[in-house]
């Protein structure tokens, strides 16, 4: 990890590695401590992320996790760095033991916080002192390394902070890029933490027992020995009891039987309910049987699609709110339609409904959400196999990126549905912008309307959404639908609908019988609803640089 201390006093003679007497012995011991520093850094930045990820996968408002775990963190490292001073006598002995307290520590962290969360509470205070924790820990690191490093071979103090920090910046670039794009997709949060906490330990014990095997007395190699043998097996025996762990805590927070459950590389996936359903089409994509199935007389529980641990859909109010959300927005040519989002395929299955439209497009990021759109018994029914149709087309792109390019190509279309996450979210901010509104209208026909699910009416964030589609040069009309009570979810849903001219908020005549629709009074009652949950003062645009 990176720290910015550390100690400069002068080691005490003796306790070197073996075969310090050669340089080439004390060149290559030299390089295996600097080797330590670079794993010590990486596994350090991987803790850090570890519990940013999962703050901002519990409690959303990643700005504010991220801020509170680095702060507290690197404070936490200050006063980590101050302590070591007290342990640089016998330098080797106390790294041991700082890397094996650390790899329990931040290996069992992401377990211990999910537990905290699930069944215990005070999540965020849990946070602070997991993160506490650690940040002393790897703060003692450093400078224990520097004594090390002085001990083999005596050096300008420095030349060697510009080694061993070299070392360590290094190693952390290494830890930030393999967590992304290695630890999270492969291993998922707590297995990878709990290997990492395994390296923290293999790392520790190297240093003591082979490059200063004649600092500890034996009966003191031998407790080190023990300690780290049984920190291994401790993280050992949690990596074969994770699944189980997951499993009952995802019971328990949710409810309802887990069917299928999954990290993809953009968000935690969890799919529950109902609890009797016919066996998946493929064995493919993660797909695991509930440990508790129905048995006769239970009452099936209603499907619900969990993205990022927030609720996405809900069988028993999805035909209301996917009518209520793309309905408005058929009336008028509707040929072409573009869903931003919506990878379940419930958006584009509400579209089809409407004769005349001849070609859907689909953009969602996350290609796991496809899947299960595509796969999954209970959504292929509600979808009506939406994503097989011919006539529905499905890209796997960022809906902001994707935008920037399909305005180039000329694409144009009559209705879009931006079917996203609520603009509440820091990840889902940028799509509420001005910059995202702006690029919508250039690929908007001329006549065109889009259709926005821009969450609570009650939130400042649904009529900053409203401010920014103005002041694209758009025209709104405002609508609030009450949710169904019987989903964990909003009390109402907010709606715009947007285009170049004032639009008319009515439904199709062709849709009076489909499932969920809203006849002209509902509609007008939704309107209603939301002119009377306007602020007095409403909040300005949104941009990417000022976002609301």
């Amino acid at each position: 990890m990176i720290n910015h201390s550390a100690g400069s006093s002068q080691p005490p003679t003796g306790g070197g590695p073996a075969g310090r007497g050669r340089a080439g012995g004390r060149r290559a011991a030299r390089l295996l401590v600097l080797l330590a520093a670079f794993v010590c850094a990486a596994c350090g930045l991987v803790y850090e992320l570890e519990l940013v990820a999962l703050g901002s996968y519990l409690l959303g408002d990643s700005v504010t996790q991220a801020s509170v775990v680095l702060s507290v963190m690197v404070f936490a490292m200050g006063v980590g760095s101050l302590l070591a001073k007290r342990f640089t006598r016998r330098p080797a002995t106390s790294f041991a033991l700082v890397e094996s307290a650390l790899a329990l520590v931040g290996g069992l962290s992401v377990l211990l916080l999910y537990g905290c969360f699930v069944w215990v509470g005070h999540y965020r205070t849990a946070l602070v002192g997991v993160a506490l924790l650690i940040g002393v820990l790897i703060g003692a690191e450093i400078p224990l390394l520097m004594t090390l490093i002085q001990r083999i071979r005596r050096q300008e103090a420095g030349r060697a902070v510009a080694d061993l920090f070299a070392a360590d910046y290094v190693g952390a670039l290494v830890g930030g890029l393999a967590f992304p794009f290695l630890l999270l997709p492969l291993l998922g949060q707590a297995t990878g933490a709990l290997l990492t906490g395994a390296i923290n330990a293999v790392a520790g014990a190297v240093v003591v027992l082979w490059l200063f095997p004649r600092e500890p007395s034996p009966r003191v190699r031998v407790l080190l020995w023990s300690l780290c043998g049984a920190v291994l097996v401790v993280l050992a025996v949690a990596a074969a009891l994770t699944g189980a762990f997951e499993r009952a805590a995802r019971q328990a927070l949710y409810g309802a039987p887990v069917r299928f459950a999954s990290q993809s590389r953009y968000q935690d996936i969890v799919l529950t309910g109902p609890d009797r359903v016919p066996p998946p089409r493929t064995a493919a994509d993660g797909y695991r049987p509930s440990a508790t199935p129905a048995g006769p007389g239970r009452s099936a529980s209603p499907l619900r699609l969990y993205l990022g641990g927030r609720l996405a859909v809900c069988g028993a109010d999805e035909a209301r709110y996917h009518a209520a959300l793309v309905q408005p927005a058929l009336v008028g040519a509707h040929a072409r339609v573009l869903v931003l989002g919506g990878g379940d395929g419930l958006a584009a299955a509400e579209a089809l409904r409407e004769p005349g439209v001849r070609r859907v497009t689909v953009v969602e990021i996350d290609p796991m959400v496809v899947r299960l759109g595509r796969t999954d018994p209970e959504l292929t029914r509600l979808n009506r196999d939406a994503l097989a149709d011919p006539r529905v087309r499905v890209v796997t792109a960022d809906a902001f990126d994707w935008l920037r390019t399909a305005a180039d190509d000329g694409s144009r279309y009559d209705v879009v549905v931006a079917d996203l996450p609520d603009p509440g979210l820091d990840e889902s901010r940028k799509l509420y912008t001005q910059e995202f509104y702006g690029m919508v209208r250039q690929v908007l026909a001329p006549d065109g309307r889009l259709a926005v699910h821009a969450g609570p009416v009650a939130a400042d964030a649904f009529w900053a959404a409203e401010a920014t589609l103005r002041s694209t040069g758009l025209r709104t009309a405002e609508y609030a639908v009450p949710a169904d009570r019987g989903c964990d979810g909003p009390t109402d849903w907010g709606f715009i609908l947007a285009s170049a001219a004032v639009p008319r908020l009515r439904p199709p005549t062709s849709q009076d019988a489909a499932p969920g629709s809203l006849d002209a009074a509902a509609l007008r009652i939704a309107a209603t609803l939301a002119d009377l949950r306007r602020p007095a003062h409403q909040p300005g645009p949104s941009t990417l640089l000022n976002p609301r």
